[in-house]
């Protein structure tokens, strides 16, 4: 039986709008009939999904819902709960809101699902590009708890954390970024525009030419001519870059450079421990176990060397060991604060709180970084543009200082 997306209003103008299996529109309209509802709007949502336009299609695949709307939607949820509305209720209301047009199918799918008898956990679960198990595992201990609003609550507060920290790293890579794609076009530009002009040059001469100067007018010969081509090879290499990072050995190769490389290793280590202590504390002051908390925040780094601790970690704390031992051991990646601190924890019994100081002070530590972020690069980028313009100059002045002395 198809689900339909409507609309409708009573004859004193009250609307609603939701999700609701019927045979076809008729169907729908006669039973909101039986409600004291007129039908003003149906939209059968597979078929819709069926003859989408194939933009639409790709929109669909590429779309995300973002962490700042998954933090609204969250709150709400809590606010509007918290107000003594039912749970298909308030979604539905949540639903109409967002604008996202992704975000509201899967909200109506939930929607659909719970009125179908199953959790918000499980529903939730069935969409996990957009609720992950961390999110979904809070979410069943509200519901099995009976404390819901006061989870939503906590979990609305956590992805603020997350999102605020998250846009401060990615703030301080947006000027390195932008002169790196600065100096490619430079780049371009000097080897299709200016470089054949100089090439030109030295054919009329018909001079022997310098290894650099010939790879320099190899490559401006290959844009001039095939500037589409160059174009495409470049964009097939970085999607295969892509492509290869996301492999298990891609990923473990990423994650040990960010661990290795001199600017780097000290930030990525405070980003992952940040990560790790705000999803920990997050988990354990909503009632998850510590064995079950460290395997679900073993997924919220990114740093594939953190997540396989922590999964050994969890092992080892089920086998009865501490955790500030367990974490020891890992003395690589884990700064000594982390085990101290974890250890005071837990003689005082206060280790979520404890844990969620730990993640403050990493927080604030990637933002004095992050910060000083411009300052640090800056010295590291005029070192790669003075390299680079060294490399061009010496390239086409070393034939042209050779031309002067044979004359």
């Amino acid at each position: 039986m198809p689900t339909f997306y409507y609309k409708a209003k009573t004859h004193d103008g009250k609307e609603k709008s939701g999700t609701m299996e019927a045979k076809d529109k008729h169907s729908l309209a006669q039973t909101l009939r039986q409600k004291g509802f007129i039908l003003t709007l149906a939209k059968n949502l597979e078929q819709e999904e069926k003859d989408a336009p194939l933009l639409d299609k790709v929109k669909k695949i590429i779309g995300r819902v973002s962490l700042i709307e998954k933090t609204i939607f969250t709150r709400h949820l809590s606010v509007m709960i918290g107000a003594g509305f039912s749970l298909h209720k308030a979604l539905e209301v949540l639903s109409a809101q967002t604008k996202n047009q992704n975000f509201k199918k899967v909200i109506n799918n939930v929607v659909l699902r719970i009125k179908k008898g199953e959790s918000l956990a499980d529903a939730f679960a069935q969409h996990p590009k957009v609720f992950d198990n961390f999110f979904v595992n809070m979410i069943k201990v509200g519901e099995k708890g009976g404390k819901l609003e006061e989870i939503l609550k906590i979990l609305a507060l956590h992805l603020k954390k997350v999102h605020e920290f998250k846009s401060k790293v990615k703030g301080a890579m947006v000027y390195p970024c932008v002169i790196i794609v600065a100096m490619t076009a430079i780049g371009i530009l000097m080897m299709v525009v200016v470089m054949p002009k100089i090439t030109a040059m030295f054919e009329e001469l018909d001079m022997d030419l310098p290894l650099t100067t010939q790879m320099l007018i190899a490559v401006s010969n290959f844009l001039t001519n095939y500037f589409i081509l160059g174009i495409a090879l470049l964009i097939g290499f970085i999607f295969l870059l892509v492509k290869l990072f996301r492999t298990k050995k891609g990923k473990y190769a990423l994650s040990w450079f960010f661990l290795k490389a001199p600017f780097v290793k000290n930030i990525t280590k405070k980003i992952n421990c940040a990560r790790f202590a705000r999803s920990l504390s997050s988990l354990m002051e909503s009632g998850v176990p510590i064995v079950e908390s460290l395997t679900i925040a073993g997924q919220t780094v990114n740093n594939v060397f953190y997540s396989d601790s922590l999964l050994k970690i969890a092992v080892n704390v089920k086998k009865g060991k501490t955790l500030h031992e367990s974490i020891e051991k890992y003395k690589n990646i884990y700064p000594l604060l982390v085990s101290q601190m974890v250890s005071v924890g837990e003689e005082t019994g206060e280790l979520s709180e404890i844990v969620a100081r730990l993640a403050d002070f990493y927080e604030e530590e990637v933002t004095n970084i992050t910060n000083n972020l411009a300052s640090i690069i800056e010295p590291v980028l005029m070192i790669i543009i003075g390299i680079a313009v060294g490399f061009f100059a010496i390239s086409m002045i070393q034939p042209m200082y050779s031309m002067m002395e044979g004359i």
